[in-house]
């Protein structure tokens, strides 16, 4: 799967000389991330101008037709730009990083829901917007970067900020958690 600056998202498969579905074609805002769900049947894509989309990956095209897969929920998560996001144990529960105006740079949302109701929770822990995302399903732990190179963990059991660490001088760009969760790792822009 891929994703590029034209906004354009399409699926490859190895012994194909071709992609085999376009998913989103060119001329879209740039694709800032793309993840799959845990059980691999599901993936979404969140963009510059603040949306995220999902998508069922066993959709082929039909070349007769030639009808493209259309997403199964597309909405604004954020109003400036939407750089990451997480499945949070089940493919219906969202964590989005990105930029708002209002400083809700971390979102929780419930897809089950009217996307006017969607929104579980909002937390503000990065006053110039967040860049990074990951997950500990274990701990029930968000962790988030930010662009001035802070961290912040956050337990989603009680839906409230635990610690705000001042981890880089420059944009937070990756975080990885290890399989036993005792450790995380955070990537900067320097």
């Amino acid at each position: 799967l891929t994703g590029a600056q034209d906004g354009s998202v399409r699926m490859f498969e190895w012994g194909h000389a071709q992609q085999i579905t376009c998913f989103r074609s060119g001329g879209n805002s740039r694709v800032t991330r793309m993840r799959f769900n845990y059980q691999g049947n599901k993936f979404g894509i969140v963009d510059a101008d603040g949306y995220i989309s999902l998508y069922q990956t066993n959709w082929k095209c039909c070349p007769l037709t030639g009808t493209s897969p259309k997403p199964y929920l597309t909405w604004q998560c954020h109003n400036k730009t939407a750089n990451d996001f997480v499945f949070i144990s089940s493919s219906s529960l969202i964590a989005t990083a990105g930029s708002s105006s209002d400083n809700r740079n971390i979102c929780l949302w419930d897809t089950l829901v009217s996307p006017t109701n969607s929104l579980v929770h909002a937390f503000i822990c990065h006053d110039s917007g967040a860049t990074v995302l990951a997950y500990a399903p274990k701990h029930q732990l968000l962790i988030s970067g930010g662009r001035k190179g802070f961290t912040c963990i956050i337990d989603l059991r009680q839906k409230q900020q635990q610690q705000l660490l001042q981890s880089h001088d420059s944009p937070v760009k990756a975080i990885a958690v290890d399989p036993t969760e005792e450790y995380f790792v955070t990537g900067s822009a320097e």
